[in-house]
């Protein structure tokens, strides 16, 4: 629409807003990101014949074919530890139920084990809901660094949802950085990072999960900023930081560690603006790190699950058929929590197995 950037989705001054937008040969990367996209409308792609002349897009959006052949179903002769066994450090005395999403998001998200390292309080949280979980409760005389390793023998980390951001916790974040495995760190994790940017200068993947404000902070820019230009702090972070970057908003952006296409997902809905949703995806992307997952594959497979889950629980969706209908993509939504959209991925997932049809997230 007029008065939106087609390369960036930004909006520099008055734009129209339109309900239905259509657009030539392409995707163009400002109909898919915001706040471009917010004015955009239901997007109709016209073929005109130029896909096979075109370059690899910087921009593409998500689609559940391309999800599911990334999502792994267990062999016959599978094991818990094949299934991939996830260390999650989260949760403190004051946040409690940031260690319990968090796992609760991994389990349903796959995981064939969670090492959980947290705090008494948030254990005891942990231990009501997810029996499944093992757990290595901190402060009973291991030093803060040795916790981590005392956890056992995981595939990757998941670091910071609720864990606090003393300089205990700060040792802990570096011990689980130190290690050689794939690491997410969100929320309290990014807070120390931004406070000590050396913590992410690791050979190992590793992958951020911000939200605006927390970009804002990781880059020392102004957080208005940031959400106007999310393709572009994105991709700054990523080249800053040598990760992945999943940049949380109204449109997930991901910014792959190296050179390649941004992806943008666009099935999440605005109630997801609610405590604890984002505990649940860092748990869910590290269970498919965990899995073997790249870091960039298992931040765009789980926003797009994450996402299907929540506008599920928010239209109360029934678990039949794999239509957008039923994922809960036409509306009259209503309030969610964070435990609503862990109980809702297992049906996500079966719906994006079945579907293996292309739904176009500007559709």
């Amino acid at each position: 629409p007029s008065g939106i950037d087609a390369d960036t989705g930004v909006v520099a001054g008055p734009a129209v807003r339109a309900d239905v937008t259509a657009t030539f040969g392409t995707w163009k990367p400002g109909l898919l990101t915001d706040p471009g996209a917010g004015h955009a409308g239901v997007v109709e792609l016209i073929d005109i014949g130029l896909r096979p002349h075109l370059p690899a897009p910087a921009v593409a959006g998500m689609q559940a074919v391309d999800v599911a052949a990334l999502l792994r179903q267990p062999p016959a002769e599978s094991d818990k530890y094949r299934r991939g066994v996830l260390g999650i450090l989260a949760g403190s005395d004051r946040f409690t139920g940031a260690a319990a999403l968090a796992v609760g998001g991994a389990l349903r998200g796959g995981a064939g084990m969670v090492r959980l390292v947290s705090a008494q309080p948030a254990v005891a949280v942990v231990r009501q809901h997810w029996p499944e979980a093992v757990i290595t409760v901190t402060g009973e005389g291991t030093q803060a660094g040795q916790e981590v390793l005392a956890a056992g023998r995981v595939q990757a980390w998941v670091a910071g949802p609720g864990m606090g951001t003393d300089q205990v916790a700060r040792q802990r974040l570096a011990a689980v950085l130190a290690t050689d495995l794939p690491v997410l760190v969100d929320a309290d994790g990014l807070t120390l990072a931004a406070q000590e940017p050396g913590l992410l200068d690791r050979p190992a993947p590793t992958l951020l999960t911000p939200h605006a404000g927390e970009l804002a902070r990781l880059l020392g820019a102004d957080p208005a900023d940031v959400a106007g230009h999310l393709l572009e702090h994105a991709r700054a972070a990523a080249a800053r930081f040598g990760a992945a970057v999943l940049l949380k908003g109204s449109t997930t952006v991901i910014a792959p560690a190296g050179d390649g296409t941004v992806l943008v997902n666009s099935t999440g809905t605005s109630w997801l603006a609610s405590a604890g949703t984002g505990d649940v995806l860092s748990g869910l992307a590290g269970a498919l790190l965990a899995q073997g997952l790249e870091v960039g594959q298992a931040a765009a497979v789980a926003a797009f699950l994450h996402g299907i889950a929540a506008r599920r629980a928010a239209a109360g969706a029934a678990e039949a058929g794999p239509a957008g209908a039923a994922w809960g993509l036409a509306g009259g939504e209503s309030p969610i929590a964070a435990g609503d959209v862990v109980r809702g991925l297992p049906a996500a997932i079966r719906s994006v197995r079945a579907s293996g049809a292309g739904w176009s997230p500007a559709g």
